[in-house]
């Protein structure tokens, strides 16, 4: 049984908390980054998008072996639409954000694990092409799944 599930409403919280975790990670400089003001706003917007399966965004998670309630992963992605092209004419266009794990639990595969559930999602929904920003520190794992480097900080896998 994977320990991965996909995320519903009631996770809401927890993916706010750590969707700041990848935030405060990604701009550890920036003050207003680290701010948690903006998540009580948030929350209703998550919670309805979690709850609509069919509305092109998903989160996968893992939950925390040590604190129940708590989730130890996370990865989101929407779908995008763009205007069709060669390779890929309904211009479905998947977006990978907010893959963060809790500090404590990392270099347990928690995050490839869910990178895999989101990317076998995004092929479920007939999305050719997955695009994501990867920091240094993750590249090797987006490169491992077979993303490439494009000449801007973005990373592409066909799919």
């Amino acid at each position: 049984m994977s320990l991965v599930r996909r995320a519903v409403p009631e996770d809401a919280e927890e993916v706010l908390r750590l969707r700041q975790v990848m935030i405060d990670s990604v701009f550890a400089a920036s003050s207003s980054a680290s701010s948690t003001e903006w998540h009580e706003e948030s929350l209703p917007t998550l919670r309805g998008r979690l709850a609509d399966p069919d509305g092109g965004f998903a989160a996968f998670v893992v939950d925390h072996p040590e604190r129940p309630g708590a989730l130890a992963a996370l990865v989101a992605g929407t779908i995008e639409y763009r205007i069709g092209r060669a390779g890929n004419p309904q211009g479905r266009v998947g977006y990978v954000f907010s893959v963060a794990t809790d500090p404590d639990v990392r270099r347990r595969g928690y995050a490839r694990a869910c990178m895999e559930e989101l990317l076998d999602w995004f092929r479920e929904q007939g999305v050719p092409q997955v695009d994501l920003n990867a920091s240094a520190e993750a590249e090797p794992l987006y490169a491992s799944l077979g993303f490439v480097r494009k000449p801007d900080p973005s990373m592409r896998l066909q799919l």
